[in-house]
């Protein structure tokens, strides 16, 4: 008996001892068998247990599973041989992972992966980094797996708590298996993360506005004050004493007469305006004022005598 080449080739030996087959494939939660949700194992038919025992296919068995509608490939476990002939059942986020529906047709195919020395994973919300020990949590929900893909979403069990987890890396390779391995673990930003916003440098503390106000409300404006200055006379002589009057003109201030200063001193009983005495005294300080600006004038008019008359001197010659 003659056997072709393709028989003999060691390809063709390999392909022999590979498992492959098609299911029909539906969730777990369609056969009231939820409580298996955690892990990525899946429930295949009782034949599939004969063959692969007939092939001596290494344990433990994991299993490439694709999706021929959309090419999306992951890979499982086996947790037990007791689905119907021709089904498979899954667990519903392994559903959602490879984009099937109830009844699509499912390839799985037996095969060995290297033990998995590092990964790296991101949680779907800040919540699962809120655990008091993360890594412990996900070490206790790893024991539910065979083995990790990348690309996965996979689903952890914490305190009664679901969490969506995406695996973004793994090493050696792109697929790992996670039973009796140490893993070093990192974690990668949560999806939901939101950095917080940035105070700008010019921001006012909103504490200090109140007090700033406060502050502003007792400083008062400076007001302007008229003929505050010092009277000075350009002759030397002394200055007549400060007239106490209400009423005072700017040409009385510019004579002389009266002292600037003498105005900031009157006590006023409202602010803005002048405060006026009786009658009698209000006349007797006009009529005061008037005697002294007459005297001033004779003063005056006596040192204009008195000036420096030029070329009014002796002529002397120099031959005597």
């Amino acid at each position: 008996m003659q056997t072709s080449e393709e028989e003999t080739s060691p390809v063709a030996h390999n392909r022999s001892r590979c498992f492959e087959q098609e299911y029909h494939c539906f969730p777990l939660s369609h056969i009231n068998k939820t409580h298996l949700e955690d892990g990525n194992k899946i429930l295949m038919p009782a034949s599939a247990l004969h063959r692969l025992m007939s092939m001596n296919i290494e344990y433990p068995m994991v299993f490439e599973i694709r999706n021929p509608y959309s090419d999306r490939v992951s890979h499982c476990g086996v947790l037990e041989f007791s689905a119907e002939e021709g089904y498979v059942f899954l667990p519903d986020w392994m559903m959602k992972n490879l984009q099937l529906q109830d009844g699509n047709l499912v390839t799985l195919r037996s095969t060995t992966l290297p033990k998995g020395t590092f990964m790296k994973i991101r949680p779907h919300t800040m919540k699962f980094l809120a655990i008091s020990d993360p890594k412990s949590a996900l070490e206790a929900a790893l024991r539910d797996f065979s083995c990790l893909t990348i690309g996965d979403t996979i689903m952890l069990t914490h305190d009664k708590k679901k969490y969506d987890i995406d695996i973004v890396e793994t090493k050696p390779l792109g697929a790992i298996s996670v039973i009796e391995t140490d893993l070093e673990v990192d974690f990668a930003t949560p999806l939901d993360y939101k950095e917080p916003a940035k105070k700008p440098k010019s921001m006012v503390n909103p504490k200090r506005e109140p007090e700033k106000a406060a502050e502003d409300m007792g400083k008062e404006e400076p007001k302007f004050r008229p003929f505050t200055g010092v009277v000075r006379r350009l002759d030397g002589q002394p200055l007549i004493a400060p007239v106490e009057s209400d009423s005072v003109s700017t040409s009385m201030v510019k004579d002389g007469l009266v002292a600037a200063d003498s105005i900031t001193s009157r006590k006023r009983k409202y602010p803005g305006k002048l405060v006026f005495g009786p009658k009698d005294a209000s006349q007797s300080q006009e009529k005061s004022a008037r005697v002294s600006k007459e005297d001033h004038e004779e003063r005056t008019s006596k040192n204009d005598k008195q000036k420096f008359q030029p070329f009014t001197g002796m002529k002397h010659t120099l031959a005597g």
